[in-house]
């Protein structure tokens, strides 16, 4: 659900010096970003058979990704190593299914309207399952995540439960995000219970978005709850509020397409040996995992 930001430590140093912002966390201390656990899985024939003719004679698959941070995706220092949950993800899974991952970073926005063109056949980016979503695009699960919110330490803010408690705020989110169309979907709600209306102030990377909360210039962020975990627990003058909505996140495909099963089916493949859990456990979020993967979920209410 963020857009595209690269957050290594040499990047966001360089950025913050010519745009004025300060840079995105690194990943937490003790995470150990260089542990190989996708490595050991092996390819399932009978998994592999469920791929289109055409994908097992190439051998690849043509993932866009929005490599916004930790954990879901980030760079390494060389600033071209992508590494993640999502990364761990899609490299695992394609092993199972025999295949190359072929991956080129986009914006956030930009991936779910090139599926449709065929330029990608997987996107990956913290995409959540929406109904409004599900129309155009199908997913397949992989992980537990959703909507929360961080504010600066000396916040008055308290947890949020219904949209009207940010009436009168400044609110910071991410373009083309659930966030941004939840926030938009509700904002009649502030006139109608006679408060001031919130402000929306997007953002297309999310070293912008923590810096304009550093500096006062939002009164909070909205975006994904595991990753407002992870940056909170680097930054001390921010902090985590709370967990606001949670959606199924998955891999987007085009509608219809033949690849779903073949994903599903490879998802749970690591769900089962154990793979799954080890990569949730690589990036700190085992509260996040799924029991099962499914094809286009109905949007969690």
């Amino acid at each position: 659900m963020l857009t595209r930001v690269r957050t290594t430590a040499t990047a966001l140093a360089a950025a913050a010096l010519l745009a004025g912002c300060a840079p995105a966390p690194e990943p937490a201390p003790g995470l150990d970003v260089g542990a190989d656990v996708v490595s050991p899985v092996a390819k399932d024939e009978s998994i592999a058979a469920l791929l289109p003719p055409e994908v097992r004679e190439s051998g690849v698959l043509k993932f866009g990704s929005s490599i916004g941070g930790p954990p879901a995706a980030f760079y390494l220092p060389d600033n071209r190593t992508a590494v993640g949950l999502d990364i761990d993800i899609a490299e695992a899974v394609a092993r199972v299914l025999g295949v190359r991952v072929e991956r080129q970073e986009a914006a956030f926005e930009a991936i779910l309207p090139a599926l449709g063109s065929g330029k990608f056949q997987v996107g990956t980016g913290n995409f959540g399952v929406t109904e409004e979503r599900r129309k155009t695009i199908d997913f397949v699960t992989y992980i537990d995540d959703g909507q929360g919110f961080a504010v600066r330490r000396d916040s008055d803010l308290a947890p949020v439960t219904d949209i009207v408690q940010l009436c009168g705020r400044i609110i910071g989110t991410g373009a083309g995000t659930t966030f941004e169309s939840t926030l938009n979907a509700q904002a009649h709600r502030c006139a109608e219970a006679g408060l001031p209306p919130y402000q929306v102030q997007v953002f297309s990377e999310q070293s912008a978005s923590y810096s304009a909360l550093r500096q006062g210039k939002i009164d909070v962020l909205m975006s994904t709850i595991n990753g407002l975990r992870h940056a909170t627990s680097q930054q001390p003058n921010l902090r985590f509020l709370n967990d606001f909505r949670r959606l199924d996140v998955g891999f987007a495909l085009a509608k219809g397409s033949p690849l779903a099963p073949a994903l599903q089916a490879a998802v749970n493949k690591l769900i089962e040996d154990g793979t799954y859990q080890r990569i949730l456990q690589k990036w700190g979020i085992e509260p996040s995992a799924i029991e099962r993967s499914e094809i286009s979920p109905p949007e969690r209410r």
